[in-house]
């Protein structure tokens, strides 16, 4: 088998006895080209499209370059529809929902817009420019949604985007493309501390896990958050392994979003009779192992395939190291209960993911084969490892005679259940 690892990939083979499973999402046939998936999409958005008109704003909302959306297929097809709609193409601006990621560079735009770079006008959101934000409302739970002011100021507002697992949103896509995509930094750490439970000590919310939007309170405050900027409607995909467009889904932001997540549940969940000793997951290459940040998703998913105490091995190459500059700091707490409190006091969306690292680290032992220095690898509690046969070889010393091992090698995408 073929493990993917940032832009190369890496030959992988156990003995069949050892071999409890390989973890992949449902087979899926599709026989429409992703364009012609995404027409079909279009073509259900008449009702929304119609109420557009010359000389109108129109602002599309898109993923960085963190996410791959098949934005360069669907923006164009996006805009031929407007432009039948007479809307002009000064009349449209893209507009990357970073959230609080770094801004993208010029190659970067030009691969989330495709064919339409140099044709229509594109901005990175600022969480941190004042001057670029506008307050609409507060949420029932009283966080301040702040947003970008160009989208508010949009005649419409259009959210394009990927629906995929999110480890305590439920899933991604639909409303996460304005908060915290284009919200502001507080919005941004406010939406995300809803994750915790009320209370020093409390842990988090079992309602915010992976695949579960129902009482989830961060899906709640984002939901909230997303009515207040009032979208004209939403564009999402769903994509295989592969990154090739498998289904879309478009209209009401709310009741396609919902639709889409069922449809990814029911393709990327995959049933386990029992938990294994050893997982050896590969996020799925770049950008799913971009930066630490992004490989954690894939970490997460692979946790849910593995006994307590057992070994997990993760390639995840982090060519953009951890993701955030304030990501590693928070590793100077040791201890669950320290990092807690320290997270309740001053919350950052970055802490919140280190936090749920450790945890991981702390019940499982976590072999590590990314760029990282081993000092920075041990630092986090994980433990590094060069080449794929080192992390192996550490591996067997820590497992029982008789272990069995899941593969993973699209880690990212797709979630192990254990039956019942």
């Amino acid at each position: 088998m073929e493990l993917k690892y940032g832009s190369t990939t890496i030959a992988f083979e156990l003995p069949p006895e050892r071999l409890a499973g390989v973890v992949v999402p449902s087979s899926v046939s599709v026989d429409k080209s992703p364009a012609d998936i995404i027409e079909d999409a279009l073509d259900g958005c008449g009702h929304f499209l119609s109420s557009f008109r010359p000389g109108e704003k129109v602002v599309i909302v898109t993923s960085d370059i963190t996410r791959y959306t098949g934005s360069e297929i669907y923006l164009p097809l996006l805009l031929e529809r407007l432009n039948r709609q007479g809307v002009a193409d000064d009349d449209v601006e893209i507009l990357i929902a970073l959230g609080i990621h770094r801004k993208q560079s010029e190659h970067e735009h030009s691969r989330i817009l495709g064919s339409l770079y140099g044709r229509i006008r594109v901005s990175d959101h600022e969480c941190d420019d004042q001057d670029k934000l506008t307050c609409i409302g507060s949420t029932s739970n009283g966080i301040k949604v702040c947003i970008n002011r160009t989208a508010v100021e949009a005649d419409h507002l259009i959210l394009t985007g990927t629906i995929g697992f999110h480890y305590f949103a439920g899933f991604g896509g639909g409303r996460k493309s304005v908060l915290p995509g284009i919200a502001s930094r507080k919005a941004c750490m406010a939406s995300h501390f809803a994750v915790l439970n009320p209370g020093e000590g409390a842990g988090k919310n079992p309602l915010a896990v992976t695949g579960n939007l129902e009482g989830n309170p961060v899906h709640i405050a984002m939901v909230e958050g997303c009515a207040l900027a009032r979208p004209a409607f939403i564009l999402n995909t769903v994509l295989a392994a592969d990154k090739r467009i498998i289904a879309a889904f478009a209209g009401d932001w709310r009741d396609a979003h919902e639709t889409g997540c069922r449809f990814y549940r029911e393709r990327f969940a995959y049933s386990l009779v029992e938990k294994g000793d050893l997982v050896v997951a590969s996020c799925g290459g770049s950008p799913k192992d971009i930066n630490l940040i992004q490989a954690h998703k894939s970490m997460e998913y692979a946790a849910q395939a593995l006994k307590d105490g057992g070994v997990m091995i993760l390639l995840a190459e982090c060519r953009d190291g951890f993701g955030n500059s304030t990501f590693f700091n928070w590793f100077r707490y040791k201890h669950l209960e320290e990092f807690e409190a320290a997270l309740r006091t001053q919350y950052e969306i970055n802490g919140q993911t280190a936090y749920s690292l450790l945890q991981k680290a702390q019940r499982f032992r976590i072999i590590l084969i990314s760029q990282f220095p081993a000092r920075q690898v041990e630092e986090m509690g994980l433990i590094p490892a060069e080449t794929l046969a080192e992390a192996m070889d550490m591996a067997v010393g820590m497992l029982p005679a008789e272990w069995r091992c899941y593969l993973m090698p699209d880690a990212g995408s797709v979630l192990p259940v254990v039956a019942g």
